[in-house]
């Protein structure tokens, strides 16, 4: 039986465990959205949660906790500066994790950990190299029949 046997240990020392899981939390705060393992996902969700609540709180204390738990300054000032206020008004549940399938290596399960009113950024597609080719092609052939 596992009584009083609580968190994940994600098959790793305490201090790798706590560098893995900082990296996953500053990741999610800077990105918004992160793909992962769902064990992961699931050990990283209090701690981001607790780092939206020191955002919310906004003293220097706060900051400075945050700060010596996140990795890059940068996800330090969004926390406090766009994550924070727009919580505001929410007391807790900041965070969602969503299943996604399984990894092709190891079936691994993977899960999405992202903000609640995250927007997903969609890429601008690239034209292809083949219509680059054929579109200054035919404005020349307009241009002689012009001529």
């Amino acid at each position: 039986m596992r009584h009083l046997k609580s968190g994940h240990k994600l098959g790793r020392n305490p201090a790798h465990r706590r560098a893995t899981l900082r990296n996953l939390v500053t990741n999610l705060i800077e990105k918004e959205r992160i793909q992962t393992t769902l064990l992961r996902a699931k050990a990283a969700r209090p701690l981001a949660e607790r780092m939206i609540t020191l955002g919310k709180r906004d003293s220097l204390h706060a900051r400075r906790q945050a700060a010596s738990f996140l990795t890059t300054m940068g996800a330090t000032k969004k926390l406090f500066a766009d994550l924070a206020p727009r919580f505001a008004d929410r007391s807790g549940g900041y965070t969602r994790i969503v299943r996604v399938g399984w990894r092709i290596g190891d079936g691994a399960e993977l899960a999405i950990l992202e903000f609640i009113g995250s927007q997903l950024k969609k890429k601008e597609k690239k034209a292809k190299r083949g219509a680059e080719q054929e579109a200054p092609a035919e404005e020349k052939e307009a241009a002689a029949v012009e001529k």
